[in-house]
């Protein structure tokens, strides 16, 4: 990680941000986005992809935030394409912070399906901060068809995304209780039950779609039970 000047206390920094102690890292990522440097931003986006500490994961993520959005927009874009799935999650996370709907076209259908969950959740919270006015009713057809995907926190991020779409996830969800699959069915009536009632727990909604599935004569099997733990 270089600078294209000679700037001590930039190239300090960017030192630091591969030291082997976290707190000097997280130092680092500190000093860096409280005196934002043009030059950081290539350097900033490379060690998101391979940062192993959240708390200096999210401090990087707002050192990048605090920089223009047009000179963080390419780097992110590109690591959106990256073949590591860290790299992909956190650029998209960091992308969702920025908020800025230039990014709107690089949260394709593949993202949002990405075999990675924390990869595809990051797409989700993206999604719905990018979407531009009027594109609601694809998103949620999109997000829609992860329903009944992994287990609890993976549900409980889709079931947010769709939550917060409002009356554009009310036709996929309808359609999605009625799906083959029950835990598909029991995802969709759960999120359903957050949509209408925002303050109830997704575990207590969980827990009454599977009552309700039971009681269609359709129970979800000890493996779904298991998913969601």
């Amino acid at each position: 990680m270089t600078t294209t000047d000679h700037d001590p206390h930039a190239t300090g920094a960017l030192r630091a941000l591969a030291d082997h102690r976290a707190s000097v890292r997280l130092r680092a990522a500190l000093t860096i986005g409280t005196t934002p440097d043009p030059r950081t931003v290539d350097a900033l986006v490379e060690r998101c992809a391979v940062e192993p500490e959240f708390f200096v994961r999210d401090m990087l993520t707002w050192a990048l935030t605090r920089h223009p959005a047009h000179l963080t927009l390419p780097a992110l874009l590109r690591e959106v394409g990256s073949e590591r799935p860290q790299a992909r999650s956190q650029a998209l996370h960091t992308l969702s912070k920025i908020g800025d709907r230039q990014a709107w076209p690089a949260i394709t259908r593949t993202l949002l399906g990405d075999p990675d969950d924390e990869v595809a959740t990051s797409a989700w919270r993206a999604a719905v901060v990018l979407v531009p006015p009027g594109e609601e009713p694809h998103l949620a057809t999109a997000l829609a068809t992860q329903l009944g995907r992994g287990g609890h926190a993976t549900r409980l991020s889709l079931s947010q995304a769709l939550t917060a779409l409002g009356d554009a996830a009310v036709p996929v969800l309808h359609t999605a209780t009625s799906a083959d699959a029950p835990h598909v069915r029991a995802h969709a009536l759960a999120a359903q039950r957050l949509l209408h009632d925002p303050d109830a727990g997704f575990a207590s909604a969980i827990e009454e779609a599977k009552r309700v599935n039971a009681l269609t004569g359709a129970p979800v099997t000890d493996d779904e039970h298991r998913a969601d733990r």
